[in-house]
């Protein structure tokens, strides 16, 4: 099984979903982003958000878990199958981040990526670069975050 095939290239993997409880919203910002509308209900309600609301950071790290999570699934899913799995590498990057919408406590989100393309690197055999498109959505439908992402693959077979 090719790289390609392995990883789907040009398809919408669906990654897991997540709550966001209050608990964890507050939890996150109290370390990380420490704003008002993250922090309180009643101090985000004098906001323009009039709730209280989760970190683009908090959505976009619950993303990176359920990322690796599927990594791991896939992994045991091709060495189920007799294939020799995927090595994901590092993420050099993100890049066109966009936080879309807030993601408020009680919100359950659900996690996207797309592989766009794959680039053999020439100095690393057995090495490619990943482009990935990811997205993530609330339970209405509705676009919340959105980025795209560069990742180095190792695969032993090609």
């Amino acid at each position: 099984m090719t790289l390609e095939d392995k990883v789907a290239v040009g398809t919408v993997h669906q990654l897991g979903t997540h709550t966001f409880t209050p608990e964890a919203i507050v939890a996150f910002a109290s370390l990380y982003d420490p704003q008002r509308f993250h922090l309180s209900e009643a101090e985000a309600e004098k906001t323009h958000f009039g709730r209280l609301c989760a970190s683009g950071w908090h959505t976009t790290a619950v993303w990176m878990s359920c990322n690796v999570a599927a990594d791991k699934a896939m992994a045991e899913r091709l060495r189920a199958a007799g294939e020799t799995p995927v090595e994901f590498g590092p993420a050099l990057g993100l890049k066109n981040v966009k936080w879309a919408m807030p993601v408020f406590a009680g919100d359950t989100v659900s996690f996207t990526r797309s592989f766009l393309k794959l680039r053999s690197l020439d100095k690393r055999p057995g090495w490619f670069l990943a482009s990935k498109h990811c997205e993530a959505f609330n339970q209405h439908g509705n676009k919340v975050m959105e980025f795209d992402s560069a990742q180095m693959l190792r695969h032993a077979e090609q």
